[in-house]
């Protein structure tokens, strides 16, 4: 697995910023967009997975980042329990309900295969030695 230099460099946040994406735009329309909030824990839940992979990236060890790992991939599940309600309410269609959801599922693979690799390599370094600041 090769080393990252930057978060946005990692495919499941770039996986999870388009969960993102895709979870406000299915939101904001019909008795969805009025259900504040089932709206608003969808979105919070959603925007959370990016934001933890991000900030475990940025912490500076393994370890942390694993945790934050862990911590996204269950905010994914959360999406994914979120959508049964929605679709339960009729606020998704079946089409839109199996586009989110296999979204979710890939991201959630990709997070395993992350922690994976961080677990069976004694938290050799995933990412790569930051440059010192230059002046």
């Amino acid at each position: 697995m090769a080393s990252f230099k930057r978060f946005e460099d990692i495919e499941a946040w770039q996986a999870a910023r388009g969960l993102v994406q895709e979870v406000y735009a299915a939101t904001n329309v019909g008795a969805f967009q009025r259900d504040l909030a089932q709206r608003d824990q969808i979105r919070r839940a959603a925007i959370s997975v990016p934001s933890n992979i991000a900030e475990g990236f940025e912490r500076g060890g393994d370890r942390d980042f694993a945790r934050f790992l862990h911590i996204a991939k269950g905010s994914v599940a959360e999406v994914r329990s979120q959508l049964y309600c929605a679709l339960d309410f009729d606020y998704l269609d079946q089409d839109t309900f199996d586009r989110l959801y296999d979204l979710t599922d890939q991201i959630s693979r990709q997070l395993r295969g992350l922690i994976r690799y961080l677990s069976r390599t004694g938290n050799t370094r995933l990412r790569e030695p930051e440059a010192p600041y230059e002046s």
